[in-house]
């Protein structure tokens, strides 16, 4: 399976400056067969570490952090001499043995010629409470569900694949009807990993659900064994309204939707424990489109999303046979799975600042806008063929945008203005703009 993060981190062994990496993602998008992959073709050996329940790593790691006595104990562990040049030391759900982390300074300040990354489903959580590493000696990398682009790979479609990255929308526009039935099957199966390889193999949604159903359920038991006990209801009753809170015409968040009376202080925690997870992606809302568009930040209004849009459908329970229906799938939820498809690819693209805006009448509503670090794009979401963009022609009016992208089912065109964007190119923005 072919996975983007490689050539990041094939540039990562190459980079002079290079520092030991971090792996941050939800559990289950691909991390330890990512960094296995990589140790398998950049390396010429991988020493594996999987720091859980692992009682001989936690008394290695909580004596001294001296960086020869901790490699000449990972050679006993492993029963090999490790060669600094030529091996790919991994460290598996290392927030286990929080010294362990710790100790990536002393390997970054002491011995930079050794190459480790680590990783684990819960690092986010570990690192967002202070585990004790020093920022500035560690590299990191965000790793999300499979892209639609990766998912086209995945499923025998590299060609396709390629045509989007070579922005041949004359060809692309040829084959449009490959593309949307893809697209439809992304919809469905999502990009985790392990529903991916399944679908490419056997073509079987019923056993794509059922692997679904397994991730969602490990989530819950997550949320049981690991967030503190007082708010562990508060994340369940939070994560199980997210399908409701999406399928609004306007999709906000509103606490309310959880139960009657909720209040922002009472899931404040909530919000933030499922974010540190990689579970949730948090959309704020912008008052004007300045340069950074974090310094207009509401920090009272905003949207959460689901980590990947096949968990989202399993939640909601959309039906396979959805699929069939023409293009009903992409208005199922009023857009919710489309919106939601958007702003997991836009996630990732590297270093994209994403919000959206809305005016103070909130007669006009922005679905994204993205800051690329060189202009503010605003991008308008359309789940159909549906052209009409008053929105996006009252913001383009006020603020005068240097481009203005509505993605949506229709064909690419670019205008005066404007440039429409295939929903199944949507990960190729910040190239066109």
């Amino acid at each position: 399976m072919y996975r983007v993060a490689i050539e990041k981190l094939l540039k990562w062994k190459e980079s002079k400056r290079r520092k030991p990496l971090i792996i941050e993602g939800a559990r289950q998008v691909g991390k330890t067969w990512l960094m296995q992959e990589f140790g398998r073709q950049a390396y010429a050996e991988t020493v594996y570490i999987n720091f859980d329940s692992n009682s001989r790593m936690a008394n290695l790691f909580a004596s001294d952090l001296d960086v020869n006595r901790l490699i000449m104990g990972l050679e006993l562990y492993v029963g090999r001499k490790i060669n600094s040049d030529n091996t790919l030391l991994i460290f598996d759900e290392v927030q286990e043995v929080p010294r362990a982390l710790a100790s990536l300074k002393y390997f970054y300040e002491n011995a930079p010629e050794y190459h480790i990354v680590c990783a684990g489903s819960l690092l986010g959580i570990a690192l967002h409470e202070g585990t004790s590493f020093p920022v500035g000696k560690v590299d990191f990398l965000k790793l999300y569900p499979l892209s639609f682009r990766e998912f086209l790979m995945a499923t025998a479609r590299e060609g396709y694949a390629r045509l989007l990255e070579q922005h041949d929308f004359q060809m692309v526009t040829s084959f449009k009807q490959t593309y949307i039935d893809a697209l439809k099957q992304y919809y469905f199966v999502g990009g985790m990993p392990e529903a991916v390889q399944s679908f490419a193999e056997n073509k079987d949604f019923n056993e794509v659900r059922e692997i679904q159903k397994r991730i969602l359920a490990a989530y819950e038991q997550d949320f049981s064994k690991h967030a503190p006990n007082e708010i562990v209801p508060k994340i369940r009753m939070l994560w199980n309204s997210l399908p409701s809170q999406l399928a609004k015409e306007n999709k906000k968040f509103i606490y309310g939707i959880i139960r009657e009376g909720a209040r922002a202080k009472e899931y404040e925690t909530a919000i933030m424990w499922l974010s540190d997870c990689g579970l949730i992606h948090k959309v704020s809302r912008i008052n004007a489109p300045g340069i950074p568009l974090k310094a207009y930040e509401d920090f009272k209004a905003f949207k959460l999303f689901v980590v990947d849009v096949g968990l989202l459908g399993c939640m909601a329970g959309l039906r396979q046979d959805t699929l069939l229906d023409g293009n009903e799938l992409f208005a199922e939820f009023k857009g919710a799975l489309t919106e939601q498809y958007v702003c997991q690819q836009l996630k990732t693209i590297e270093d994209l600042g994403i919000y959206y805006y809305t005016n103070d009448r909130g007669s006009c509503e922005i679905d994204f806008v993205v800051d690329t670090g060189v202009q503010i794009i605003p991008v308008e979401v359309k789940a159909e063929v549906n052209l009409r963009a008053k929105s996006l022609k009252t913001y383009y009016e006020k603020f005068s945008p240097q481009v203005s992208i509505r993605t949506s089912m229709a064909d690419f065109k670019k205008e005066s203005w404007l440039i429409n964007l295939p929903l199944y190119a949507i990960d190729e923005l910040v190239e066109i703009c």
